[in-house]
């Protein structure tokens, strides 16, 4: 049940992925990796990229202001920082600080680390596909596919990738308490229903199919949606419909196994006692994310997924389309289906998703054409002063140059992607 990539979005594609069930996957060229920490040749300022509303020329990325940001979350209690460009064929790579603070070793692009709620999106990709399948219908009530499972038959598919269900968030209470939270669930195994029971427990936050409101219970149904259209695991759907076809030899789904495979970032976990040692949290079974948040990956993996989707690359148009209706989360940012655009100081939107989980913060956004792709990331969480350096690397990324007052302008971000009601210091 491999679903691929079309060819470069040409009539003979488009017609193949209307008329197939299952597209035939073709190869994903991905650029040679330079050692950690170089620069690729820059791509020539000006290269195209599609905005919304045409083409828009984006400046060339400034790497003084990507090293800055990155600098900056080492400043404000990160071990490490590395960022990743891939740009119309042109590699950037930075790191800072180390990926393991026990040894010294330096941060590397190469390395795995763990990706958080960027799971999501391939979580929706594989809806999507079994959507172009005519296995799932967006506008269903889940209960139709999981009988009795959700307490409201107004809930459909395309609430739950939308965040528009009300399905309250389990995470808010389970990790109301950020150290103790987590060591009481790392070791854990959780079946899906399991956690949509925790999530039960509450009444909805709004009315299905009203506004956004973020939630990983939505993402957990899902998983379970996709398990009992396929007959097979979501680590499965996972592989033979995202993985292999483009080639991401650094991307897993190992649930419930705790080890990161190969050559990692080590993540840490910031209690939420001022002064208290950061937590060694890399080992665990992420069960209580599963389909929310558990996958592994690499920033030439992100870069590579997230460039291959917004270029049409694993699913058809009109899926796509869908996939970019907006629903509005504030002033700069909308969401789609499993899938976040980010309006940035400069006017050009990106698109991609963020990620949190225990020890590691990501973001992997790319331009509306997919062909200029950042993917950044720190090895700790549950710090807001390093939460608030993130936004500034897809800044540096797509905006290039700009005054010293403006660069200086940090965003304030408020991460949904763990315990959403929650704000952390």
């Amino acid at each position: 049940m491999v679903a691929g990539m079309v060819g470069r979005g040409t009539a003979l594609g488009a017609a193949l992925l209307s008329l197939l069930a299952v597209p035939a996957p073709t190869a994903f060229a991905s650029p040679a990796a330079p050692a950690a920490d170089s620069v690729a040749p820059a791509a020539p300022a000006g290269a195209a990229a599609g905005a919304a509303a045409g083409a828009t020329t984006l400046p060339a990325p400034d790497l003084t202001a990507l090293r800055e940001a990155l600098r900056s979350a080492l400043a404000k209690g990160a071990p490490g920082a590395m960022a990743r460009i891939d740009d119309h064929g042109a590699v950037r790579r930075l790191t800072e600080g180390v990926a393991d603070k026990a040894t010294g070793r330096a941060m590397n692009t190469d390395d795995r680390f763990r990706i958080g709620s960027v799971t999501k999106t391939f979580t929706s990709v594989v809806v999507l596909q079994l959507v172009d399948e005519g296995r799932l219908d967006l506008d269903t009530s889940v209960n139709t596919y999981l009988p009795g499972l959700l307490p409201d038959d107004r809930i459909t598919v395309r609430h739950l990738l939308s965040h528009r269900s009300g399905l309250y968030d389990y995470t808010d209470e389970m990790f109301a308490k950020t150290v103790p939270g987590f060591e009481a669930v790392r070791t854990k195994v959780f079946s899906h229903r399991e956690l949509v029971r925790l999530s039960l427990r509450k009444p909805l936050t709004v009315e299905p199919g009203t506004t956004h409101a973020y939630s990983n219970t939505n993402f957990v149904v899902a998983g379970m949606l996709i398990e009992k259209a396929t007959g097979r695991t979501v680590q499965t759907e996972y592989r033979d419909r995202i993985i292999k076809p483009l080639k991401l030899t650094d991307t897993f789904y190992v649930h419930p196994g705790t080890a990161i495979p190969g050559r990692h970032v080590k993540g840490y976990l910031r209690p939420d006692e001022a002064g208290a040692p950061l937590v060694d949290s890399t080992r665990q079974t992420a069960s209580w994310a599963q389909s929310a948040g558990a996958m592994i990956s690499s920033t030439h993996d992100l870069n590579t997924f997230v460039s291959a989707l917004l270029r049409g690359k694993l699913m058809s148009p009109v899926r796509l389309a869908q996939m970019q209706e907006w629903v509005p989360v504030n002033s700069t940012q909308g969401y789609g289906l499993g899938l976040r655009r980010r309006d940035l100081s400069c006017g050009v939107s990106v698109y991609g998703h963020t990620g949190t989980v225990q020890g590691y913060y990501t973001y992997s956004f790319t331009s509306k054409d997919g062909k200029r792709t950042i993917t950044s990331a720190a090895n700790t969480s549950n710090t807001s002063d390093v939460l608030n350096v993130m936004p500034l690397t897809l800044e540096a990324a797509f905006c290039g140059k700009k005054p010293a007052a403006a660069r200086s302008a940090t965003p304030v971000e408020r991460h949904e992607d763990i315990a959403p009601s929650l704000v952390r210091d």
